[in-house]
């Protein structure tokens, strides 16, 4: 039997900042002690997962001194045979940053987010990372009257442009990921959802090198279907990585384990991230990355736990989809339902419009009437999942 232990070929990783959260919000104190780094590579590798990412400051939890948290952190990777795929910059805790980084107000503010930036691109590139992320929480602002949007994205631009030809210049091989959110922190932010942040990455110099990294928890704030915003994202070849959680609807955002929120599009997600959905095309080969939070009520232990159960539903969702994509009965829906169907390009090869127009079957003999009365029979697509999804089948 399955015993849904992970190991480095699953490439699961977590950032420093999740199981580190100390548990403050905006109405309470921590309830949990600060963590040292080395401690949850440590840990984190015991559980069997492939990696760690962080922020520049997440180093300094326990330790001030830069250069010795560095060290000490390398270290422990070494140890462990773990790896950091992916850094980020937090652009977002320090009150300097109240009005955003690369979009402040401020243009000194701006020049500092830039340089603190480049600096972490230099650790990036040391640790080997490919991956390199830019979550603009402060970008944005909560009255129309204080920000320029225009000039914002103008601002935008410039600093990634910069920020990716620094890169380049440097042969540090980093793809850049934008992370979408529609707001928390601000009242409303800028490039809010995985659609916003594709077309603004479609204006970049450098737009080859950046993509998407989209987090669940994030499009479903804003009332989105996840899975259709991962598939446009693979479709346009531009997922460049994922931050995996769970999130009960729009509301704040909750960060959750993974699958403890929306569970059949859980599901789904991981169907189509390893599966490569109905169309059976590759999947996504870069890291399941975990960005939860551990609830404000557990204690360490249930840290570690929560930590473990991240990587056991992604583990389990993966075997069922597994199921529902081998069941003969779901192949035969999905043949009765004609997903299979829309592979087939409308247009034959080397067929025009002329011939289009020329094909009465198209329309002068097509009887809409009859093909309109017929079901697709969705809903026991649908029934199948959830019963491979509960382990009924």
């Amino acid at each position: 039997m399955n015993n849904y232990v992970p190991g480095p070929e699953d490439k699961f990783t977590f950032g420093l900042w999740t199981v580190g959260w100390q548990a403050r919000d905006p109405f309470g104190d921590a309830t949990r002690p600060p963590l040292d780094p080395v401690e949850s590579v440590h840990r984190l590798a015991e559980l069997g997962a492939w990696g760690v990412t962080f922020h520049d400051d997440d180093l300094l939890a326990v330790e001030a001194d830069r250069d010795t948290a560095i060290k000490r952190f390398r270290a422990a990777l070494d140890e462990t045979g773990m790896v950091a795929p992916m850094l980020t910059t937090n652009l977002f805790t320090h009150p300097v940053f109240k009005d955003g980084a690369f979009t402040s107000n401020d243009r000194s503010v701006r020049r500092y987010a830039l340089r603190k930036t480049m600096r972490n691109l230099d650790l990036a590139a040391e640790l080997g990372a490919s991956t390199y992320v830019f979550w603009g929480g402060r970008e944005g602002s909560e009255t129309d009257a204080a920000k320029d949007v225009r000039a914002a994205l103008d601002r935008y631009r410039e600093g990634l442009d910069l920020l990716a030809q620094y890169s380049q210049d440097r042969g540090y091989g980093l793809r850049f990921a934008l992370e979408p959110k529609p707001n928390e922190p601000r009242g409303d932010i800028l490039l809010p959802t995985i659609g916003h942040a594709l077309g603004f990455i479609s204006t970049l110099e450098h737009a080859d090198l950046v993509g998407v990294n989209p987090e669940v928890g994030h499009e479903q704030m804003a009332n989105l279907n996840f899975v259709h915003g991962i598939s446009q994202a693979l479709w346009q070849d531009k997922l460049f990585h994922i931050d995996l959680n769970g999130q009960h609807g729009p509301k704040f955002d909750q960060d959750l384990v993974f699958g403890h929120g929306d569970l059949l599009s859980a599901f789904f997600l991981v169907d189509l991230l390893e599966n490569g959905g109905p169309q059976g095309v590759s999947p996504y080969q870069g890291p399941r990355h975990f960005d939860y939070k551990p609830g404000r009520t557990e204690d360490l232990t249930g840290v570690w736990a929560s930590a473990a159960d991240n990587m056991r539903t992604y583990l389990l969702l993966k075997e069922r989809a597994a199921a529902f994509r081998a069941d003969p009965e779901v192949q035969q829906a999905l043949q009765d339902s004609k997903v299979l169907e829309l592979q087939v390009p409308t247009l034959s090869p080397g067929e025009s419009y002329d011939d289009l127009l020329a094909d009465r079957s198209a329309f002068e003999d097509f009887d809409a009437d009859l093909v309109g009365e017929r079901g697709y029979g969705f809903g026991r697509l649908d029934q199948l999942a959830i019963e491979h999804l509960m382990g009924a089948r």
